[in-house]
């Protein structure tokens, strides 16, 4: 289920809002400062990373791959993205202010997957057992979406090569 509102038609020729730049500094701040205060928190608890191989990195990765597309895409994350989105594009709204700027962030796969690594990553410092249980979870649900695409393609090739031969026949 999507949650949607109307467009809001603009004049021919009218040009869309400024970009909202003290918005986008606000965010990039808010950002900063987040990072800051865990790495604050964690040298307070005395915690150090414990995730420093490639097989680590890699975990990450994956997991940001799917919190990522899942914040930005998925129906079921559609309730977070709704008071920032307009039309059933979810295009953000041209408000030209916070709201227009947390609708692009919120719609952006990669622009949201720099926010959700930051967050597994200090999740794994500060709160290491949740932080290591909810990305490999992540990760193991990001592979499986790799695996399944991977075997609808297979499929879809193999059943386009038997049409094929059975045309030869």
């Amino acid at each position: 289920m999507t949650i949607t509102k109307e467009p809001r038609a603009r004049a021919a020729g009218q040009p869309s809002p400024r970009p909202p730049y003290g918005a986008y500094a606000g965010i990039f701040g808010a950002f900063a400062g987040v990072l800051g205060v865990a790495g604050i928190l964690a040298r307070r608890l005395q915690r150090e990373p414990r995730c420093t191989t490639p097989l680590d990195l890699a975990v990450l990765s994956v997991a940001t791959f799917k919190a990522s597309r899942t914040i930005a895409r998925d129906d079921v994350t559609s309730f977070i993205r709704a008071p920032f989105v307009e039309g059933e594009a979810e295009r953000p709204v041209e408000t030209g202010g916070l709201q227009q700027a947390i609708g692009e962030l919120v719609t952006c796969s990669r622009c949201v997957g720099t926010w959700a690594a930051a967050v597994l990553a200090t999740t794994q410092i500060v709160a290491p057992r949740f932080g290591r249980l909810l990305t490999w979870s992540l990760a193991a649900a990001g592979a499986n979406d790799f695996l399944q695409a991977g075997f609808v393609a297979c499929t879809s090739k193999t059943n386009e090569l038997q049409e094929r031969s059975a045309h030869r026949l």
